[in-house]
């Protein structure tokens, strides 16, 4: 039995990870960790004082993520991160971190295994157009912009094309950050934050007299539970350092 403690568990995403946990039959959950708790643990310190924990997951804040994640890696639990936020830098520490202590991590911008087949799509289509940009669209309740799923998504496009801003003119913005972020290879990422959103993504791609737009939608946030499984399952059985679940997949 793979023993699991879920960090951020009184979150929204934190119960339904609670839930599937509860319901795996390789799994056991040894411990429901949340600051804001009154009946659960409010540190992973804590928690490991007490309880045998083989992998933490991790849905917290962008703002404590990164010592949340440090502190297993150095004190022998593995981690799965779908808490987005994190810089390159930082992760690029965790990664070294990861290496040195032999303890696998794997950070998952997006666990719906719908949303890697569309960062996927989009890595594929990006070797046929000079142009490209990406719209994500998110309950307002979500503290990072831009989502982690479209950080990678520019990411994993930009293996492919150094530049996707082929041929666009000079642009001068009458109101500052009109035309999104500029991130990787010159890709602008469009966020938009509303309820009733849960997260969607879109990326579009433009060439002369043709438009492609590869989108997904998640409607439910169970639609992230098969993921997050798949990669307890996969970082238990291993001490390697995973970003992004298509590398899993």
């Amino acid at each position: 039995m793979i023993k699991v403690a879920v960090c951020g568990a009184l979150g929204k995403m934190g119960q339904e990870v609670v839930n599937a946990v509860e319901n795996a039959e390789d799994m056991e959950l040894v411990a429901k960790i949340d600051i804001a708790a009154e009946d659960m643990y409010h540190t992973i310190e804590e928690a490991a004082r007490v309880e045998d924990i083989d992998l933490l997951i991790d849905f917290t804040q962008p703002k404590s993520i990164f010592e949340n994640a440090k502190y297993c890696l150095n004190n022998g639990i593995k981690i799965v991160i779908g808490t987005t936020g994190l810089t390159d830098l930082q992760i690029e520490e965790l990664r070294q971190l990861s290496r040195e202590k032999n303890t696998g991590c794997l950070i998952a911008p997006n666990f719906s295994t719908g949303a890697v087949l569309m960062m996927m799509f989009a890595r594929q289509a990006a070797k046929y157009f000079d142009n490209a940009e990406i719209i994500e669209l998110h309950h307002n309740q979500k503290k990072d912009a831009p989502s982690g799923t479209a950080v990678k998504t520019a990411q994993m496009m930009a293996e492919v094309k150094a530049d996707f801003a082929f041929n666009n003119c000079d642009e001068t913005e009458t109101i500052e950050g009109a035309r999104g972020a500029n991130s990787y290879a010159n890709i602008q990422i469009h966020s938009v934050r509303m309820p009733g959103y849960i997260a969607s993504q879109e990326v579009i791609f433009g060439s002369s007299g043709q438009i492609l737009k590869v989108r997904h939608d998640s409607m439910d946030r169970k639609c992230y539970m098969q993921g997050v499984l798949l990669a307890v399952r996969h970082t238990f059985k291993n001490n390697d350092f995973v970003y992004g679940l298509d590398n899993i997949m």
